[in-house]
């Protein structure tokens, strides 16, 4: 792509206008351009590279090349987005050897459109395949009004607990409010001294993201050509202030998410849940041992009115990249890999995977392909089914998601030590994220 930052700049800002991720159409049809797309069964099949990590990727391209003719796919393992992969997706976009299509969370996918890294597949996706998936996920791959990715995977956020700890603490029910959670977290505790309820991850701000995002919080917006930042508003002061209070009163623990000592703890029983997403049942299975599997139960996340209400916690797409010239092919393999049977069930074929489908036809198949053995047989998708339909509609992600998570990573990680607080950290994410806008040339405005 080859264009003036002056350019650049106002194609931005003019975007900034239509919705609070958009970016210039125009731009990036001009860096992504496939006119010379080779068109598919024509004799040859059309050959595409994809780059991935998720599990179950390597059997989804081997399920997909051996029963189609017309295009073929090169599949190349990359680190996890957050470990290296996002890095070296960039550095291959800016080296013009960038993969035709490949894996980008839903976070990040505003950052790589506003670095004109990928392309808008508009044409290539109709009204009937986006009616194939969950609207949540439609409106967070749909950036000013054009269409950049297909989703592949919707993560609502869910509460998963020992049914028998909750038990000996004198818990009947899962807590259905956050004032009920907080007085389970007290029971627990006075029941079971070096037991706690759940985790705050210090290192993984997604977490509280989105339990900002079920509480109504909104963090970024645009008026007229500015973008408007609002990491500290109502809501998210409201969510800010219960996890605090609960740290504070020793109710529920501050370690890495996945650590060696989160691990331990659910092992010997002295973490009694976690505010995990819909892929959290894949892991809480292949992570402990098989003497707790009917002990553990799945349900809906705590609100605060008790009515439905989830945030999404992670989730993944397809994206083309800018200069890929085989983008028909790219969005068929996208497409079949997301709204087919044989491209759910090749993905969970590779272990324990509790993938909840964008597409929600496909939630039976894989509540099938997923034994819930370890849940005493209940019904888990049925919970991930009503945690997905309650995603709040109104969240959009930021253009600079990295600088904001690293920041509130950074903050997050003093919570142990008591020498800061969630909203101090709220605060500095606000700052170094409007500053960030700022110097990629964006106007910010007061929300």
């Amino acid at each position: 792509m080859s264009a003036a930052p002056s350019r650049s700049r106002r194609a931005l800002r003019a975007a900034a206008a239509l919705t609070a991720a958009a970016l210039s159409a125009t731009l990036l049809a001009a860096c992504g351009s496939d006119d010379d797309n080779p068109p598919a069964g024509a004799g040859k099949a059309v050959d595409i590279t994809f780059w991935g990590w998720a599990k179950g990727t390597k059997e989804v391209v081997a399920a997909f090349n051996a029963s189609h003719k017309d295009v073929h796919v090169g599949y190349e393992e990359i680190p996890s987005g957050a470990a290296g992969g996002y890095a070296k997706l960039s550095n291959a976009v800016k080296a013009g050897n960038a993969p035709d299509v490949f894996n980008v969370e839903y976070p990040q996918l505003p950052d790589f459109v506003s670095q004109g890294a990928v392309q808008d597949i508009s044409k290539y996706v109709g009204a009937d395949l986006k009616a194939k998936y969950l609207p949540q996920a439609v409106q967070l791959t749909t950036l000013g009004g054009a269409t950049y990715a297909l989703p592949l995977d919707a993560a609502p956020q869910v509460f998963y607990y020992r049914k028998d700890l909750f038990a000996k603490a004198g818990i009947k029910t899962a807590p259905k409010t956050w004032d009920e959670f907080r007085t389970a977290a007290g029971k627990l505790r006075k029941a079971q001294p070096g037991a706690r309820i759940a985790t705050f991850f210090p290192d993984d701000p997604t977490t509280f993201e989105a339990m900002a995002w079920q509480a109504g919080a909104q963090w970024f917006g645009t008026a007229g050509d500015s973008w408007q930042v609002s990491l500290d508003g109502p809501e998210t002061t409201k969510v800010a202030d219960y996890w605090q209070k609960m740290i504070d009163d020793d109710l529920v623990r501050v370690e890495p998410s996945f650590s060696q000592q989160w691990t331990a703890s659910l092992q010997k029983g002295q973490t009694a849940g976690y505010l995990g997403a819909s892929w959290g049942g894949g892991v809480l299975k292949g992570t402990l041992p098989k003497d707790q599997a009917g002990k553990w139960a799945v349900a809906p996340m705590p609100s605060w009115n008790g009515d439905a209400a989830s945030g999404m916690l992670g989730g993944s797409t397809f994206a083309v990249s800018k200069d890929s010239k085989k983008a028909k092919a790219a969005v068929e393999f996208a497409t079949w890999a997301t709204t087919t049977p044989e491209g759910i069930e090749a993905r969970i074929s590779a272990g324990d995977s509790s993938v909840y489908p964008a597409d929600p036809e496909l939630v039976p198949v894989a509540a099938k392909a997923f034994k819930a053995d370890f849940y005493g047989g209940q019904d888990v998708y049925g919970v991930y089914r009503s945690g997905a339909r309650s995603i709040g509609q109104k969240w959009t992600w930021g253009p600079a998601m990295g600088v904001t998570n690293t920041s509130l990573k950074d903050s997050f990680g003093r919570l142990s030590s008591g020498s800061g607080t969630i909203a101090q950290a709220l605060g500095t994410a606000q700052k170094d994220t409007v500053s960030e806008l700022k110097n990629r040339g964006l106007k910010v405005s007061a929300r």
